[in-house]
């Protein structure tokens, strides 16, 4: 697959070295980054997005060099270029991850120049139409817990993955399709890299962000008005596993895969299909993303 890629305005291809191994968000994750995906070739969601950037390099002190007008015609530009090259009519993930810069090798962030920023345009990851229709199938991490608000805020969307990334190891080494983490309460948190929802008699139930959780752009829209427009309420509750037995159905939220349905968590199964609760609310999320498309042809990218 293809991978377009543009380093402070220069396109190349992804698999060529565009910076330096002073970097510091290669030498110590010191960079934030956001994903957007386009729908009808609009980019979704883009000012949600934005904003989130924003409180992520504040969060981290990082001065952001340039407006988001800037980055929109740099998007513009490498999406344009990954057309001509691979000749992908699609749907597309765009992914722009921003770093304090380089300099003197040193934790000491007065050390870096100057942020750096790439972007990376792709094909848009789809599930299998099986999994799509029998849901994924998930497995609570063991071996490490979600690491807490009061240390590095997963809220914040940073450079810093490993505890999803050895979370998520864990749980396909027994042969889940995602991982469930915990948090040091022993609460349900989010996936690796969605978060979670379940439904209960007509109410999405999502744990808090205070939990220990990504402020996640989809779920915020779901409880701001695509749950009822599939007829849903939410709520937002502390869960443990052993609450699960008593959800009906279970769903996870993502940026690229919108409301993916999920048929078990370990031995407790949930219900999947046409005629539930989750798959009124993807299509109220389909119906979302064609009404934001039609509003806002100033973001349609090809």
């Amino acid at each position: 697959m293809f991978i377009q890629a543009n380093t402070n305005g220069r396109l190349h291809p992804a698999d060529e070295p565009s910076l330096s191994p002073l970097n510091r968000g290669f030498l110590y994750g010191d960079a934030i980054y956001e994903v957007w995906r386009t729908y009808h070739g609009v980019i979704f969601a883009w000012d949600e997005h934005w904003q989130r950037l924003r409180e992520s390099a504040r969060a981290l002190h990082i001065e952001l060099p340039f407006q988001p007008e800037q980055i929109l015609g740099e998007i513009r530009r490498t999406v344009a270029a990954h057309r001509k090259a691979a000749a992908f009519p699609g749907e597309l993930y765009i992914r722009l991850q921003i770093t304090r810069g380089g300099g003197s090798i040193g934790l000491d962030t007065a050390l870096a120049d100057r942020p750096d920023f790439v972007l990376l345009v792709q094909p848009c990851p789809e599930l299998t139409p099986e999994k799509a229709r029998a849901g994924l199938r998930l497995s609570f991490a063991t071996e490490l817990r979600r690491n807490s608000a009061a240390t590095l805020n997963p809220a914040w969307k940073t450079g810093n993955y490993l505890n999803n990334l050895l979370s998520l190891r864990e749980a396909r080494a027994r042969g889940a399709d995602e991982v469930v983490m915990l948090n040091l309460a022993g609460e349900v948190t989010e996936a690796a890299v969605s978060n979670i929802a379940f439904i209960r008699a007509g109410v999405v139930v999502t744990p808090p962000l205070d939990a220990g959780i990504l402020s996640g752009v989809t779920r915020r829209l779901v409880r701001e008005g695509i749950a009822a427009e599939a007829g849903l309420t939410v709520s937002e509750e502390a869960l443990r596993p052993e609450h699960l037995a008593s959800m009906e159905e279970c769903l996870l939220l993502s940026t690229t895969r919108d409301i993916t349905p999920v048929a078990a968590i370990d031995q407790v199964s949930f219900s999947t299909g046409p005629d539930t609760a989750t798959a009124r609310l993807k299509a109220a999320f389909a119906a979302a993303a064609r009404r934001y498309a039609q509003t806002h042809p100033e973001l349609k990218v090809g």
